[in-house]
């Protein structure tokens, strides 16, 4: 057990700031809801984390955190550049000076991959992820046959034409994990497959829950920002939980686990598991 950093009562004092703020309709602070309230997120999860376990990404390993976040924005940029081909979502209420608008992008993205690690962490240690269960053969044809379907999710969305790409973000949100956690594996580096063949399980919970939560979250202040984006979701996209059209949310799992991948690929990021 460690102490609660100061930061994460300002992590507090952001997010009431934001939550104020929109029950006011005081802008322009509506205009920076999503980077505003995903810092104080962060800096309160990660005070939780230390508190919890007396270490923290922020205070421990402070200078991956760092690079953390401009890998972040590189990372959601690619899947921007999938969505010029899907379609899926569009932003409104944006800034109308470019160096402003591109500003709050680069703030909101740089905090989507430490927002889902700290949330993982915070409920790695729940009991039911330390159960053993049984493990998994990880064969040359199970890492070659993800790979093969990584690879084919991510193409696809790319050569068809776009009355069938805009149905294939579900082929995005997994292919990435298809894909990478293989190649980290066969690397030797950190990977889903290895904890599996390990009988361990706890990460790739703590992953797929943590996606969930951020989901939800991402949604809930993105409803009432008044900086946001909706959502050209051709599946049932009249049947909405805020903005997100319900089936939607089963993206944000894997879309966490993908992170996890991506992030793996260039940088050990070792999420504890009470395990």
């Amino acid at each position: 057990m460690g102490y609660f950093p100061s930061y994460g009562y300002i992590g507090i004092g952001i997010i009431a700031l934001v939550e104020i703020a929109l029950v006011l309709k005081l802008r322009p602070l509506t205009v920076w809801t999503t980077p505003l309230a995903w810092t104080g997120y962060i800096l309160l999860v990660d005070a939780l984390n230390h508190r919890r376990k007396g270490r923290s990404l922020i205070l421990d390993r402070t200078g991956e955190f760092l690079l953390m976040l401009p890998l972040s924005v590189g990372f959601w940029e690619m899947f921007e550049g999938y969505n010029l081909f899907i379609k899926n979502w569009h932003y409104i209420g944006l800034p109308e000076n470019m160096w402003v608008r591109y500003a709050g992008y680069a703030w909101s993205f740089a905090t989507i991959t430490p927002a889902v690690f700290e949330t993982a962490e915070l409920v790695a240690g729940w009991r039911p992820f330390r159960r053993p269960r049984g493990s998994v053969r990880v064969t040359r044809g199970l890492l070659w046959g993800f790979i093969v379907t990584g690879a084919t999710f991510l193409v696809l969305p790319l050569v068809s034409p776009f009355r069938y790409a805009r149905y294939m973000a579900a082929l995005v949100w997994c292919g990435f994990a298809f894909l990478l956690d293989p190649i980290n594996y066969l690397r030797g580096r950190e990977s889903i497959l290895r904890d599996w063949e390990e009988g361990r399980y706890g990460r790739f919970a703590s992953l797929l829950l943590a996606g969930l939560i951020r989901g939800a979250l991402w949604e809930f202040w993105n409803y009432w920002a008044a900086t946001k984006w909706v959502y050209d979701v051709p599946i049932l996209g009249n049947i909405k939980l805020f903005e997100m059209p319900v089936l939607g949310f089963l993206g944000f799992p894997p879309f966490a686990v993908e992170l996890f991948t991506m992030y793996n690929s260039i940088r050990r990021f070792p999420i504890q598991t009470g395990e």
